[in-house]
């Protein structure tokens, strides 16, 4: 099964790795909506690009692609982020530390475009491997 917005999605994953957001127009939709925001934005690429440059500057983030899926009209991507921690985000403590962080993205497609984002990260995890938090022991 394929979906026609495919190459967006992977577009926009190259586009987080190298930092160049431009292609965003082209691939995602004018009123697209990123549910996964940590801050409020605006619709559309515009919106989708302060979210990015964010993840791509600030937090350092690059993507490593583990799965793939297609349906109709969603696509499904398990990746590995690698990130640095940044104090304003994390805390002080986390401060330049590397991570990796499993994460999931739900787009939402319409034809050739990517829609809607929602995205699942672990979030804990990465406070555990940066050492700001503390592991959860076994019951």
């Amino acid at each position: 099964m394929s979906n026609a917005a495919a190459p967006a999605a992977h577009r926009v994953f190259d586009a987080i790795n190298t930092g160049e957001l431009s292609c965003l127009p082209e691939c995602v939709t004018t009123d697209f909506v990123d549910h996964g925001s940590p801050f409020p934005l605006e619709p559309g690429p515009a919106g989708y690009a302060q979210i990015l440059g964010f993840v791509h500057d600030g937090l350092q983030i690059r993507y490593r692609l583990e799965d793939f899926i297609e349906t109709p009209d969603r696509i499904v991507i398990r990746a590995t982020a690698s990130g640095v921690g940044l104090a304003e985000f994390h805390g002080p403590a986390a401060a330049g530390k590397p991570y990796e962080m499993t994460t999931v993205h739900i787009y939402r497609t319409e034809g050739d475009r990517l829609a809607e984002h929602w995205g699942v990260r672990d979030e804990l995890g990465a406070m555990v491997r940066m050492g700001v938090v503390p592991a959860p022991s076994p019951l």
